[in-house]
């Protein structure tokens, strides 16, 4: 088997309605997942191996912590002794260029191409088969970024329905490099929670015109989360007002549990203008230009 390689992008929640606490601590929720393209994608590779590792490289390789506790690794692992102990071992080489605890499934992301990777060293249908039953167990956006196409997440996310009339969308993500971790937002939500999940409409079917969808997802749903990860963490409302005072801008959002916001272009032109227009005035953020949609 020579080196196999796999896309680790970015996910953007294009809408994010979250429920009440629930006796086991987690929350359903409903949301309308995309994927970015390998501008803001993690690089995983893998190699035959003695037994299971990984070596993590790239501008938030110390972000991610030890690698002993990666999950990639415990992916690796779990589809590993679901598959009775006879995947091929592999040693996995990260390359990690998404911020961590971004709002933007960096980790989910990894875990997912980990799984599909031992997917391909392994073949047949069992090792899908089990890939998506363990998915859930590591975590709720592993499903979503496993199946890697835009679709509606339900449930804690063991549920996802891939979903045709999403189109694609240039777009900026942004983030001020500043820590948001994902309990004290949820904590924060909690203060004040709903009675059951906001109302969530199934999009439009067929695959609508990218303003009219866009228009759609603006008037029909929102981040849940927004508001209290801001008031956590001032920088995302800087982030968002400078995404809001772009030319062109056409929906402003953050993405999960935050910091990571986003902006929807016409077309990639004008992503490009605001991304250099936004590096100007934030040399010190991370901003990535991107098509949403590709995923894996």
């Amino acid at each position: 088997m020579t080196e196999l390689r796999e896309l680790a992008p970015a996910k953007v929640n294009l809408s994010l309605h979250v429920g009440p606490p629930k006796q086991n601590g987690r929350h359903d929720l409903m949301s309308l997942v995309t994927f970015a393209g390998i501008e803001a994608a993690d690089v995983l590779t893998a190699e035959p191996a003695s037994t299971f590792c990984l070596a993590v490289e790239g501008p938030f390789a110390r972000d991610s912590g030890p690698a002993k506790d990666n999950l990639v690794l415990q992916a690796a692992r779990m589809l590993d002794e679901a598959l009775d102990g006879n995947a091929p071992p592999l040693a996995f080489r990260l390359q990690k260029n998404l911020p961590c605890a971004a709002g933007i499934g960096g980790g989910s992301a990894d875990a997912a191409a980990a799984l599909r990777l031992m997917i391909r060293a392994h073949g047949g249908d069992k090792a899908m088969t089990m890939a998506e039953a363990i998915s859930p167990l590591l975590g709720g956006d592993v499903l979503a970024c496993l199946r890697g196409v835009p679709g509606l997440m339900s449930g804690e996310g063991e549920r996802y329905e891939p979903l045709l009339g999403i189109p694609p969308f240039p777009a900026i993500l942004v983030n001020p490099l500043t820590e948001c971790p994902t309990g004290p937002v949820f904590s924060a939500y909690d203060a004040n929670p709903p009675s059951a999940v906001p109302a969530h409409p199934l999009p439009p079917a067929g695959r609508a015109r990218q303003g009219d969808f866009v228009d759609w997802v603006a008037d029909n749903t929102n981040n849940g989360l927004e508001a209290p990860a801001s008031a956590l963490v001032p920088d995302i409302n800087t982030t968002l007002s400078a995404l809001r005072n772009l030319q062109n801008t056409k929906l402003v959002r953050m993405s999960g549990s935050g910091a990571t916001c986003f902006a929807l272009f016409p077309d990639m032109d004008s992503a490009e203008k605001g991304k250099e227009a936004l590096k100007a005035l934030h040399p010190d953020w991370w901003i990535c230009s991107t098509l949403l949609g590709g995923g894996t």
